[in-house]
């Protein structure tokens, strides 16, 4: 795999604390970082850590780096009342006082204790029909896609495919694991189902076995792109004819505007989707809790069944043990407040984020129209939803021009180039338009579009 791709670093950049080294006391042992793992020196672990230090630095610029919820919606006194709600449903249920507590203040079973509101939720909401055994609570979508990515992946020759751009997280899982990936270039409108299938057959006649297909359905990170329905089809009859799985990943789609399309899951007749949830976006990312929807049968040798989740479940119990007991009373108790359906108790954030969405497209048009921009060689698509705006430019935008742009003009975005597993996207950037007010985004804009004048004039 080719790593992706980081500028040098220097005592004046922040992606890495530079020590000086001390003297060496008696006895003292210094470690030798060519002895640990070499997933410590892949450049893909320090692209958050380059990010959150740059933004440290420079706490006045205006950021579209983060993709997270906006937290103007946030109320301290909602997670309380969400706790309370969920106790008092245990307690209809008949819990005795001392199992409530332990619901609060113990480990829990390691597959989770809201399973079954998961499942009541995911039927209301997704149309998804599973029972809660298929459901293993996660610390949030990340470790839901390591447990699934290590159960799938039994040998060196194992791969799994990936969109690429795609998202980084499930790079660096693959990576810490020691996993193959195989990337699918996506087109200007998403992801094809002729590629997808070119690559399976290519990664097979290098004696490679593929195992599954990540991908994000609805305004994926960080292309901003959805996949339509007949797309969405034929990606589950390839997986049956090809013999893979498909790790399906859609955390925008309840926090954006409109009716979304079908999950993946929802279409799902042949158990051929794993499917990941996480309610970072739709309740609060504090609570760190994600799902996998893992209903795919597991035969051993002797011809018992079980089903995926409980061997991902056995795997989740050797890395976190369990999920907050906490933090799951917290998703818990908004999902008994709004009935299980996420959709409503988002219908605020879904349109503040596609009015954040449009405002950051009605911007960049305002500033760079169209012949302003053709002549600079810019452009950017306009997703319909999600947080992400892609936008390409005729410079190398990297780490270094991310750290002028922060200096000199006072804006921060990611580099496109961090999403790449084999390399690519050194010309284009994301923005990201969800935690910023329609004030920060005018003025945000105005910056980026003076600093890509600026990069572009000085090629």
């Amino acid at each position: 795999m080719a790593s992706i791709e980081m500028d040098s670093v220097s005592a004046a950049e922040p992606s890495r604390a530079v020590v000086t080294r001390p003297s060496r006391r008696l006895g003292e042992s210094f470690l030798s970082k060519e002895e640990l793992h070499g997933c410590v020196s892949d450049p893909v672990l320090d692209t958050m850590n380059f990010l959150n230090e740059i933004t440290l630095r420079h706490p006045d610029a205006i950021s579209f780096a983060p993709g997270r919820p906006y937290d103007g919606f946030f109320d301290v006194e909602q997670i309380f009342a969400h706790i309370r709600r969920y106790l008092d449903h245990l307690a209809a249920q008949g819990k005795s006082a001392r199992e409530i507590r332990d619901h609060l203040y113990q480990y829990g079973p390691t597959a989770g204790q809201i399973r079954t509101l998961i499942a009541d939720s995911l039927r209301e909401d997704e149309d998804i029909h599973v029972p809660p055994e298929s459901i293993v609570v996660t610390v949030g979508a990340q470790e839901a896609m390591l447990l699934t990515l290590r159960a799938l992946v039994s040998g060196p020759d194992d791969v799994v495919l990936v969109a690429s751009p795609c998202y980084v997280g499930v790079i660096g899982a693959a990576r810490l694991l020691g996993i193959e990936i195989a990337p699918v270039d996506e087109r200007a409108d998403g992801l094809s189902c002729a590629d997808v299938e070119t690559v399976i057959l290519d990664e097979r006649a290098l004696g490679r076995r593929p195992r599954a297909l990540y991908v994000v359905p609805d305004h994926s990170n960080p292309s901003g792109n959805t996949l339509d329905l007949p797309t969405r089809k034929a990606l589950l009859e390839l997986a049956a004819r090809q013999g893979i799985l498909l790790l399906e990943d859609s955390p925008y789609r309840l926090v954006s505007p409109g009716v979304p399309l079908p999950t993946l899951k929802s279409l799902d007749r042949d158990r051929r989707v794993v499917h990941v949830g996480s309610y970072s976006k739709t309740v609060f990312p504090g609570a760190r809790v994600g799902f996998a929807v893992a209903d795919q049968l597991v035969v051993d040798e002797s011809g018992q069944a079980s089903l995926l989740a409980g061997e991902l479940a056995k795997i989740k119990s050797m890395v976190s043990v369990n999920t907050s007991s906490l933090g799951q009373a917290a998703v818990a108790g908004a999902l008994l407040e709004s009935g299980g359906r996420v959709s409503e108790l988002n219908t605020d954030t879904a349109e503040y984020y596609g009015n954040a969405l449009r405002a950051t497209l009605r911007e960049l048009d305002r500033r760079l129209p169209p012949a302003r921009r053709a002549a600079m060689g810019v452009r950017w698509n306009r997703p319909t939803g999600g947080f992400f705006v892609s936008v390409e430019v005729p410079f190398l935008a990297g780490n270094k021009a991310l750290m002028r742009s922060a200096e000199d003009f006072g804006v921060l975005w990611t580099p496109m180039s961090y999403f790449y597993p084999d390399g690519g996207g050194e010309r284009c950037l994301r923005l990201s338009t969800s935690y910023l007010t329609a004030a920060e985004i005018e003025e945000g804009v105005d910056r980026l579009v003076r600093f890509i004048e600026t990069e572009s004039a000085a090629r």
